[in-house]
């Protein structure tokens, strides 16, 4: 994340900057949702909602069960949660089906006959965020909070939009948009003693069974797993036909498996199923195998075409990232809520990419020439063939012979192969509504017999040897990428509280002033250090400055009425340089340490807290890769100036 610096300046600046954040909001945003994956969202909206109805019915109806010894009570009660756990079973099936629907998110070219498995998003309800900022910006802060309703309405606004992001970068950028903001509230309203008092509700993305948490850990660590989810609607809908498309979708993959490992990574007690370590440890295993799929697709297109033999050994890595991401959707701990449609379709592309690896295998020892097989591209340890003598092109009728036995076992491998996955994709309710993959599992069962064919010949007496399996390995791994936070810049919506490494719910203060402070014939008698805001380092005892009650750890707020938090050094010291005879209004704060009364704490202890927590304006800076603990808008302080005079 790269905060910007707000400056203080005419309201009317304000509004427009707000207007356009709204206006490139709404872009990013689809709240008619009438895509093809639009239409699903909402219909799992609704199933959510129907299975929140039924869990609130079965709820009531346990504690009255619990809570009464009447006989017919009891009976007429289970009989109700018979019927409410049935309704349950019938809309979680429901959710499952939809879950599991790969229609939604086809590509969108022709060329790509294999459908990838996408991510529904999480939804959410409303949220009321006015009440709880409202009450601390004026108990805690001391500003009036009526003047920061535009804020308020900014941030709503904000996460009512990423509840139906757009299936693009805008809607990307749009949810990153509103993580770093979160970010941003998390370092200045959130106090290890207390929290916002708003209650974060979500749908669990597998199940549809609602979760809440008051902790905004869990409100930044839903939006992340959403932006891991929205990667994966992106790549699953790519034209896979091109390098373009193919380079896009493995991207966006590895992108959404670096989402769903860095929220494994930061998130402990997840409320929901989908958000526990294991799921998004099965979630990335998935998205690898994905983003590998993609990788050798990109290998099967005509330019440059690459040899037969390094296609075998990339299908099999395919077909072995397919059987990890099998296993672990099979893990006691979430394979009863995984869609059963995603546990059949990892299983049918783990047997159908293993059978094209025999197939490419096949077709290397039966078309490429010998010295094309002795090349490293195809080494013969891996086709199971002796190393080649002589010249190229010129192999022994032996050989020859050897090479096309070898080719049919290879073949007949493939076939058995693609058989078993035809088997296992028949039983799929919701995939059998998915043509594409019918189609291409067939082509490539009828691809495969026909060059059986080819090869087999009415004098073969002898059976045909077992052909060895096709050790996996590829030229490009694929890398698991987090989300870019960085390259999406926002503005502190509450920037004009002050720097939250000093103006936040952290730390406690005691105003000092307005003072009016002239000055004498040493100048006001006091020293400054560093920006945003500056510090009253020292205090000449006896001063001007001593006079008014300002002491040294003081940070000064206003000048004149004009708020300066964001003032760097040099301007407060131009105003003050500036002022006549009469001097200058002066307010300040003190800031009081942790459960301590009315006092002020020690210079030394204010100046090491201010070195280490770098208070100032925010700067551009790289987003953290571990952003979820919390953030710091960390810049360099100013080195300490002379004392201040009335004349240079």
């Amino acid at each position: 994340m790269i905060p910007e610096e707000r400056p203080d300046g005419p309201g009317s600046e304000e509004e427009s900057a707000r207007g356009q954040a709204a206006g490139s909001v709404r872009k990013a945003c689809d709240p008619l949702a009438q895509t093809p994956r639009g239409r699903l969202q909402s219909r799992r909206a609704q199933v959510h909602q129907q299975i929140n109805k039924e869990l609130r019915m079965r709820t009531g109806a346990e504690n009255l069960y619990r809570a009464t010894s009447n006989a017919w009570v009891r009976e007429t009660v289970a009989l109700e949660l018979s019927n409410v756990n049935s309704s349950l079973q019938l809309l979680k099936e429901e959710l499952e089906e939809l879950n599991g629907s790969a229609e939604a998110d086809q590509p969108e070219g022709e060329g790509v006959t294999v459908p990838m498995i996408p991510l529904g998003l999480k939804e959410t309800k409303e949220l009321d965020w006015s009440t709880p900022l409202r009450e601390l910006i004026s108990a805690h802060f001391g500003e009036d909070s009526a003047s920061y309703e535009a804020e308020i309405r900014e941030l709503e606004d904000l996460r009512q939009a990423i509840r139906t992001p757009s299936r693009s970068e805008a809607g990307l950028e749009l949810l990153m948009a509103y993580y770093n903001q979160l970010c941003l509230l998390d370092a200045r309203f959130v106090a290890p003693t207390r929290s916002l008092g708003l209650l974060f509700q979500w749908y669990d993305s597998l199940t549809g069974v609602p979760a809440q948490q008051r902790a905004l850990a869990f409100e930044k660590g839903s939006v992340l797993f959403n932006i891991g989810a929205l990667y994966t609607q992106i790549g699953a809908r790519q034209d896979r036909s091109c390098p373009e498309g193919t380079g896009r979708a493995t991207e966006a993959f590895q992108r959404a498996a670096g989402a769903f490992s860095l929220l494994r990574e930061n998130f402990a007690r997840a409320p929901s199923p989908d958000m526990s370590p294991a799921s998004l440890s099965m979630l990335e295993r998935l998205m690898t195998a994905q983003a590998q799929e993609c990788i050798f697709e990109g290998l099967l297109l005509p330019s440059p075409k690459a040899p037969q033999g390094s296609l075998a050994r990339e299908a099999a890595q395919v077909a072995a990232e397919y059987r990890l991401a099998h296993q672990s959707t099979a893990q006691p701990s979430i394979r009863d809520y995984v869609p059963f449609a995603w546990t059949t379709l990892v299983r049918v592309k783990a047997e159908f990419f293993r059978a094209l690896a025999h197939y490419h295998a096949a077709a290397a020892l039966c078309d490429s020439p010998p010295a094309e097989a002795d090349c490293p591209a195809t080494p013969q340890a891996v086709l199971g063939l002796p190393a080649t003598s002589g010249p190229p092109g010129a192999a022994p009728p032996q050989e020859q012979e050897r090479r096309r036995m070898l080719g049919k076992a290879h073949l007949k491998r493939a076939i058995l192969g693609q058989e078993e996955a035809l088997r296992l994709h028949a039983p799929g309710r919701a995939l059998r509504r998915v043509d594409l993959l019918q189609a291409a599992l067939a082509q490539a069962l009828r691809r495969s017999l026909a060059r059986y064919s080819e090869l087999d010949r009415e004098d073969d007496f002898l059976e045909t040897a077992e052909a060895p399996d096709i050790p996996p390995e590829t030229q490009q791994k694929p890398e698991i990428r987090a989300p870019s936070f960085s390259r999406v810049k926002v503005t502190d919506i509450f920037h004009r509280l002050g720097p939250p490494s000093v103006f936040s719910a952290k730390n406690r203060w005691r105003l000092v002033g307005p003072v009016q402070v002239a000055p004498g014939e040493a100048g006001f008698g006091l020293t400054l250090r560093g920006d945003a805001p500056v510090l009253i380092a020292a205090v000449i005892p006896g001063g001007p400055a001593a006079a008014a009650g300002l002491r040294e750890g003081d940070y000064i707020v206003s000048l004149n009425g004009r708020p300066c938090k964001w003032w760097k050094h040099a301007e407060v010291v131009a105003q003050l340089r500036g002022a006549g005879a009469d001097g200058v209004s002066l307010q300040a704060v003190t800031l009081l340490p942790p459960g301590a009364g009315d006092h002020r704490p020690a210079l030394g202890v204010l100046l090491r807290g201010q070195k280490e927590c770098g208070q100032g304006p925010p700067a551009p800076a790289p987003a953290s890769p571990r952003p979820l603990p919390g953030w710091s808008c960390n810049t360099k302080r100013g080195k300490t100036r002379g004392r201040l005079s009335p004349h240079p």
